[in-house]
């Protein structure tokens, strides 16, 4: 028979530390009291006692004493317990799982902020009354789909939902599903502690490719309850034991393969003599053959067992599982890890801590991918490579790209050819660049896309002069507008369209006509070495050459009032051609100044008077087309 043990099975950190922590002080002083069992093992709990240790099972056995240390049992308990034992001035040791302080601080915090704690677990747990004690009155407990069902509160109240630290995370995430459905403003926290989602999580699994299961722990553990059921469901043939003496052999002697797991409560002891009654190879030589040792800065590698939005689970062989937080796998900021990491795959990353405080080992894997980074950017630094990158950040002074977890700065001057004023254009944009200066030692890894534009512009702009003459018409695109004119883009070199060469006609401001990006055809007016005049008066558009037919003298023409000056009015008769209509002209009447009897815009109708085409002059009288017979009849209505 094939025996395979779980290798998260026993204690978990938060329970050997409250052991460990009530034999220490036990070790030390008399009078040591647990307040209710440390955990739901009745062999500890019973050990524990054999060492002068008291288990208080009511708060009014405070009464009877008078002075010793008071524990805190792994489960927690109300702020109002501490507030009582401080009072009574007790010495305290607080032996509560960090899991479950962190629960404790999360509901008085959302507690405090006016939101229904809504908890998901057996509302009898000991684990589960001591977060209710600290949720100021504003708790509702849900243990299975009939109470999340049956959940009614008010539309506008917000909830926050968090969990016992044991519950089956499935059917966690089954109730907080049905509860969301309600429509109410939901504040979720999966509180249940890492060990045991990793713990149910492999048991799972263990149960899938076993004939039968064992499951050792406490009738009170409420962590092996739940790892009861969830094997029960994959495999039929599961077992519940407390010790040993509760195993019946006989039971398996049909079976090819047994797993066997334990709750977070359950002594070594008690696994071992389990394990080693059940297989050939005994309980040491199964962790000595499985497991590794390690050490901080050591590069190892495992298999992903798990993959949250926030944080990567990784089996490393060894006595804990490997951790990724989000932050520790690439400086991607809010990236959910569930997109870019699936469970079964294989990575390497770097040991930061084996223990960081709560039984887990601390891994980093972009730090050990910026490793390789900065070896890839040094060559590519030796080499004069070009690099492409998408650009992660746009600071202050310029461009962050990340090249295999290790970060390059472009400075704003080195981003590109010309000013560049607002640099988020670039933002998430991939881009080239070479590394002109590298010094890790000093953090300082600087990128130059500059040097690449100019390079390729200088082949562009060789290619364009080559090819370009004056008055050729060629096609650009506009680069930037000022109020003297447009700089369009010719595809390797910069030309002027300066205001005056925009039209026949008059121009206000270039802006108004032109902006950035608008592709345009252009009359290549001037070459002076590399500066290009550009003009859009195209000769076979000229209006003047038809000037002397369309305005001879004599003709009567209707125009737009353009401009006005003392002394007389310009009238529009095209774009590009303007007449002036002199004051004196205007009127029969006597008019001191045009813009008294004329407005900008104001459509005229007059006759030609005079003609130069030489000097592109053509002057209009108003008064011409007004008869004398007119203009006493004007006079009589106006007396």
């Amino acid at each position: 028979m094939k025996v395979e043990l779980a290798k998260t099975a026993g204690f978990c950190f938060g329970v050997k530390r409250a052991v460990d922590m009530v034999y220490e002080e036990a070790s030390i002083h008399k009078d040591v009291y647990t307040l209710g069992p440390i955990i739901h093992n009745d062999e500890v709990v019973a050990d524990l006692e054999k060492k002068g240790v008291t288990t208080i099972r009511a708060m009014e056995e405070l009464n009877d004493i008078t002075e010793g240390t008071i524990i805190i049992r792994s489960h927690g308990v109300t702020k109002d317990v501490y507030d009582t034992i401080d009072k009574k001035g007790f010495k305290l040791l607080n032996a509560t799982c960090p899991f479950v302080t962190k629960i404790h601080k999360v509901v008085k915090e959302q507690s405090d902020l006016g939101r229904t704690i809504i908890i998901v677990g057996n509302d009898k747990h000991p684990e589960v009354e001591g977060i209710k004690g600290w949720c100021g009155g504003n708790a509702i407990v849900i243990e299975n789909a009939e109470e999340a069902h049956n959940l009614c509160l008010n539309l506008e109240k917000k909830v926050c939902i968090v969990s016992q630290t044991t519950f089956n995370y499935k059917k966690f995430e089954d109730l907080v599903e049905i509860i969301s459905e309600k429509g109410y403003d939901i504040l979720v926290l999966n509180t249940i502690c890492n060990a045991t989602e990793v713990r149910q999580n492999e048991a799972r699994e263990l149960a899938k490719r076993s004939d039968a299961m064992v499951v050792i722990g406490g009738k009170q553990s409420s962590n092996t309850q739940k790892l009861f059921e969830i094997c029960k469901s994959e495999c039929e043939d599961t077992y519940y034991i407390q010790t040993l003496s509760d195993l019946d052999l006989n039971q398996f002697k049909s079976f090819r393969s047994v797993g066997i797991t334990a709750g977070a409560s359950t002594p070594n002891n008690i696994i071992k003599e389990v394990h080693t009654r059940m297989s050939e190879m005994s309980f040491e030589q199964l962790l000595e053959e499985s497991l590794v040792t390690i050490h901080n800065g050591e590069v190892v590698e495992g298999t992903v067992i798990d993959v949250k939005e926030d944080e990567i689970i990784l089996n490393i062989g060894y006595k804990a599982d490997g951790i990724i937080t989000r932050s520790e796998y690439t400086n991607t900021p809010n990236v959910d890890l569930r997109t870019v990491v699936t469970s079964g795959e294989t990575m390497q990353a770097k040991v930061l801590k084996v223990n960081d405080g709560e039984g887990q080992v601390l891994l980093t894997y972009k730090r050990l991918a910026a490793e390789k980074g900065n070896k890839r950017i040094e060559e590519a630094f030796n080499n004069k490579e070009v690099l492409t990158a998408k650009v992660a950040a746009v600071l202050d002074g310029g461009l962050s790209v990340i090249v295999d977890e290790a970060r390059v700065f472009i400075p704003a001057s080195l981003v590109s050819d010309s000013y560049e004023k607002n640099l988020q254009k670039y933002a998430g944009e991939e881009i080239q660049f070479v590394i002109s200066e590298f010094n890790p030692k000093r953090r300082r890894v600087i990128g130059d896309r500059k040097q690449l534009l100019v390079a390729k512009k200088a082949v562009l702009q060789k290619e364009l002069f080559e090819k370009i003459k004056v008055g050729m018409t060629v096609e650009g695109t506009v680069k930037n507008v000022t109020d003297f004119g447009a700089f369009i883009d010719l595809g390797g070199a910069d030309g002027l369209l300066h205001i005056s060469e925009m039209s026949w006609g008059r121009v206000e401001n270039p802006k108004k006509v032109f902006k950035v990006g608008d592709v345009v055809k252009v009359l290549i007016k001037d070459i002076q070495g590399e500066k290009i005049a550009l003009s859009l008066k195209f000769e076979n558009e000229n209006p003047w050459t038809k000037a002397a037919t369309n305005y001879a003298v004599g003709a009567v023409v209707t125009g737009a009032v353009a401009r006005m000056t003392d002394f007389g009015a310009f009238v529009e008769l095209e774009p590009g051609v303007d007449a002036l209509l002199h004051v004196s002209q205007i009127s029969r009447e006597h008019v001191e100044k045009p813009s008294d009897v004329l407005k900008i815009g104001q459509e005229v109708t007059a006759k030609v008077v005079d003609f130069n085409e030489a000097d592109k002059k053509i002057s209009l009288s108003v008064k011409a087309l007004e008869t004398p017979e007119d203009a006493q009849e004007e006079v009589k209505t106006e007396e």
